[in-house]
């Protein structure tokens, strides 16, 4: 392990850029449980500079996050955002840690004499506040980023050699996918703009009027922007009180609740992106109980069983399907993986993951708590105070 003095200035060497990539590099290792041995002491440096302060220390002067060219330019990507893993699809979402490589990119191979001039008329109306300039030019230095990618990713060879230079910004495998997710969704940035405002804020309750009034939008939206329609669907599912729910959009339009059925109506992929989120729960799930956050852990196992027992009340034989396989496959995963975690912790805790369920049925939690009691006391102060929430 790095001693202090020694990280100190391991990372002083470092451009500020290359710090930012870094810590965005570090916590998607965190998040996908990959973290290397030692990250520690470097995660805690780097967000004690970019995540606490808010600020960045550019050539001896002090900037506001904000105030990044690249986070206007990132903007109509904002909604889309998600902090996982790039372990599976995520189906209309875009990973927030595939943002630094992409600019890296954009900004040093594909564009780089473009792109050193919109920063620096960015900066220019940021200082001056022009909101209405900042719009203008951020819209239309995307529109030339778009043409540019189409032209570039329109061969085999401009793909490999994209693939190729994105590696030496970052090692996800998520980095190409969510590039070529970036220009579909820059290029069709206005129609879901206006698909976005068209949503209600808040939908408390997704019933059957509310599905057909969201789905009467869909429809509209798809007939000129099929290849969208995820983007558009990850939009209905952020104003969800309860995302599972989102299911109801493919089995509301099927003839009948069987898998297959519900497989061929055009908002199918409901369903692949419900277990998308059932997968982003495990990782964070995996990251709770590592860091032995039980009651973080509590609640996640909380969803995740309401998720579960909705994929099966919804949707008729579908362990015969793949997203049945899939769903299986996931829930295995999040036994062994809480099995394995939980055994350290002390007879007190199986209080606070252990759940009734009022479906009459054991939930997950409750089904891992006769797990939590075989651990030895790895965090007394912990439990004595989960004792005191509960008592």
């Amino acid at each position: 392990m790095m001693e202090p003095d020694r990280i100190e200035d391991y990372l002083q060497r470092l451009t500020p850029s290359a710090r930012s990539n870094l810590l965005t590099e570090l916590e998607r290792l965190e998040v996908c449980g990959a973290a290397m041995p030692g990250s520690a002491a470097i995660l805690e440096k780097l967000r004690a500079e970019f995540r606490k302060s808010g600020q960045t220390q550019i050539s001896g002067q002090t900037q506001k996050r904000v105030a990044n060219p690249s986070r206007y330019f990132f903007t109509p990507l904002e909604p889309l955002l998600v902090n996982g893993a790039s372990e599976h699809a995520n189906s209309g979402r875009i990973l927030r840690g595939s943002l630094a490589p992409i600019w890296e990119w954009l900004t040093r191979d594909l564009l780089p004499t473009m792109a050193r001039d919109y920063e620096s008329e960015m900066k220019k109306l940021i200082a001056a506040d022009n909101q209405r300039q900042i719009q203008q030019v951020a819209s239309t230095f995307q529109t030339k980023i778009v043409k540019y990618l189409e032209s570039t990713l329109g061969s085999p060879d401009g793909v490999e050699q994209t693939r190729i230079k994105l590696a030496t910004y970052t090692a996800s495998r998520a980095a190409y996918g969510d590039l070529t997710k970036m220009m579909r969704v820059l290029r069709a940035r206005d129609v879901l703009a206006k698909f976005s405002e068209a949503l209600p804020t808040v939908i408390d309750r997704f019933d059957d009027a509310r599905v057909s009034q969201v789905a009467q939008l869909l429809d509209a939206f798809r007939k000129n922007n099929a290849d969208e329609i995820a983007f558009a669907m990850a939009l209905v599912a952020a104003r969800l009180k309860r995302p599972w729910q989102l299911i109801r959009l493919a089995t509301k339009l099927a003839p009948s609740k069987n898998a297959a059925d519900i497989a061929a109506t055009p908002y199918a992929i409901a369903v692949t992106m419900v277990l998308d989120q059932l997968d982003d729960k495990r990782l964070a799930l995996r990251v709770a109980l590592q860091n032995e956050r039980v009651l973080v852990a509590k609640e996640i196992l909380t969803e995740i069983d309401d998720t579960e027992h909705a994929l099966q009340a919804h949707i008729d034989r579908l362990d015969e399907s793949e997203w049945g396989k899939r769903l299986r496959n996931l829930m295995n995963q999040i036994n062994a993986m809480v099995e394995a975690e939980v055994n350290r912790f002390p007879d007190k805790v199986d209080h606070i993951l252990g759940s009734r369920n009022p479906r009459g049925h054991q939930s997950l939690a409750g089904r891992l708590t006769s797990l939590a009691g075989k651990g030895r006391d790895a965090f007394s102060d912990g439990a004595a105070y989960c004792k005191k929430l509960i008592g």
